[in-house]
């Protein structure tokens, strides 16, 4: 990470993976206002049902992933090269039908991330 006037420059490739679960581990990226994270998800692994004031924009680039969104839970299946936008305080659940990586888009930074205080992921 180097940079100038603020500027910062990142390598994927070059970053550590963080583990949050057994079965997921991320990279994240953060400025000011919004938050980019590359997310791994072993098949099978599942992120509990949550929400969060944040806008969420997800890009599966490799794999399958079943969402659960809204009280009613409707279905939705996510594909490689396929997007999804998730309003702030829409609740959500996934599901890896396949190992998965996807890159996110959040705006705000999701401050529970930075701080380590996502325990949603550990229910």
């Amino acid at each position: 990470m180097s940079g100038t006037g603020g500027v910062r420059h990142f390598v994927w490739d070059k970053m550590e993976k963080e583990r949050v679960t057994d079965v997921i581990q991320r990279k994240v990226i953060s400025g000011e206002r919004a938050m980019l994270a590359q997310v791994f998800l072993e098949k099978g692994a599942v992120v509990p049902m949550h929400s969060h004031e944040n806008e969420q924009i997800t890009y599966l680039l490799q794999g399958t992933l079943k969402f659960w969104i809204g009280e009613g839970k409707e279905e939705l299946v996510l594909r490689a090269g396929e997007v999804l936008h998730i309003p702030s305080m829409v609740p959500h659940q996934a599901e890896a039908l396949e190992d998965c990586l996807d890159v996110d888009v959040f705006s705000p930074p999701r401050q529970d991330w930075l701080d380590g205080t996502d325990d949603y992921f550990r229910r």
